[in-house]
């Protein structure tokens, strides 16, 4: 398909975002939500999008500013705007200011399809869109040898259609590796579709892998694609598999064998033409040994394996990262060039950085934030105390059970502000949705508690 895959649409009406949602997941639409012009852009510097849907008037951040601030990212970036009668003037000007084009609300979804349909789609701009912020640096001048054997191994290995499995502690980039996959793959026009295994409770899994249909059960109220349906011709990334349970295990084992897939209350098989990329930070083989994973699984999800070394033993990609992060977050932030100095470059690359990559991504955002005068200071990094001196940072963080009880109090306070809505936490501590409720689960915490 050359049409726009991965859409994000933008609106603070929940009621809106459910209907929207519910008319492009029925056309076949990856859809991705946000309902602010911060999440959205969040979402944009980690998130494939194809096309933008949004509201004009919004609060905070309304549709104008909010397309200024995506094409100084992503000039070529369609976005089709929804509009009220009564500011059609405004949505002009912005399909003047670059915007593709306007619906008015109630707005036709028949024609709202349509025009994302018509909207072009060039491979250079499909290869574009499935970069995440550090993707182009890691794969062109990584200098550590354990991450350039990597990439060598990822552009062979993308050539061909074989199942992989990759491996690596949390926050390493097991993510951004599957979509490198993919984007060098035969397969890269078509969508690329993500399945958080960890985050998804094992009672929907099912129905949000294999889809169902109309009346299968209580609130099935239409039919539902799944997502192995939806990765149809392009790739299909399974995360932190190594948590699904005994049930699911079969029912994937059964579909990677088949490459069948049955709805949940239907009769018919359909054939699915995908390729899988998996990824844990679950040691499978003792989740083997102890009778937790299937082995004929895991042989099947592991023809090739990929294993992404931690970022402490690969330091010398840190300063080129560091720079990365700093120029993506100013662009997104709308803010004036901050430089790092040779200080704070050292400090960084003698941090341990339990949290890996996304750690390192998370504190150059909030030093980002706190810079002064445009130079990014070690004191602005705000991590594990900041230790005076380099060489303590090593004795400060060692112990990884304190790092975790501070991350689970951060956690706790962003939903006590929030009265416990999990998606405006994530907004507030600068994650997805996705990583905080991988973190409730990890954490055990109790958001009804916190509601």
């Amino acid at each position: 398909m050359k049409y726009p895959q991965h859409i994000l649409i933008v609106d603070d009406d929940k009621s809106v975002l459910e209907v929207l949602e519910a008319r492009l997941s029925t056309s076949g639409f990856n859809v991705i939500m946000a309902d602010n012009g911060y999440q959205a852009l969040r979402i944009l510097s980690e998130e494939p999008v194809d096309a933008v849907i949004s509201d004009v008037k919004m609060p905070k951040m309304g549709g104008m500013q909010l397309l200024n601030k995506m094409h100084s990212i992503r000039p070529e970036l369609p976005v089709i705007f929804l509009t009220a009668y009564g500011t059609i003037a405004d949505a002009v000007k912005a399909v003047q200011a670059g915007a593709t084009d306007y619906l008015t609300k109630p707005f036709d979804g028949r024609e709202l399809v349509r025009k994302l349909k018509d909207i072009p789609r060039p491979a250079a701009d499909r290869l574009k869109a499935s970069l995440s912020a550090g993707d182009e640096l890691e794969s062109d001048t990584a200098k550590s040898p354990g991450m350039q054997r990597l990439h060598d191994m990822i552009e062979r290995v993308a050539a061909s259609d074989v199942n992989v499995l990759v491996l690596g502690e949390s926050g390493v980039g097991k993510e951004r590796a599957a979509r490198q996959i993919h984007r060098l793959s035969r397969r890269c026009e078509n969508p690329f579709v993500v399945v958080d295994c960890g985050a998804t409770p094992s009672g929907l899994l099912e129905s949000e892998l294999f889809g169902h249909i109309k009346g299968s059960f209580t609130h099935a109220i239409r039919d539902k694609k799944g997502l192995i349906e939806a990765a149809d011709g392009g790739t299909l990334f399974l995360d932190e598999i190594g948590n699904i349970s005994a049930e699911m295990q079969m029912r994937l084992l059964r579909f990677i064998e088949t490459r069948t897939i049955r709805k949940i209350g239907s009769l018919q098989e359909a054939a699915v033409d995908c390729r899988i990329v998996s990824a844990t930070n679950v040691d499978l083989t003792e989740a083997i040994r102890q009778g937790q994973f299937r082995e004929d699984l895991y042989y099947r999800l592991r023809v090739v394996t990929l294993r992404i070394p931690p970022l402490r033993e690969r330091r010398e990609d840190i300063p080129a990262l560091a720079e990365c992060f700093v120029k993506d977050f100013c662009k997104i932030r709308g803010i004036k060039k901050v430089s790092l100095p040779a200080d704070t470059v050292k400090w960084l690359c003698e941090y341990p950085w339990p949290g890996n990559v996304r750690e390192l991504k998370n504190a150059i955002e909030g030093g980002v934030i706190f810079a002064t005068n445009g130079v990014l200071r070690v004191e602005d990094l705000q991590l594990c105390g900041l230790p005076e001196h380099p060489d303590m940072a090593q004795d400060t963080c060692k112990d990884s059970l304190l790092l975790a009880d501070n991350e689970r109090n951060t956690i706790v306070k962003a939903l006590q502000q929030t009265g416990g809505v999990q998606k405006d936490a994530a907004v507030l501590l600068g994650i997805s949705r996705r990583a905080i409720h991988y973190k409730i689960k990890k954490f055990g915490i109790n958001v009804r508690q916190l509601q």
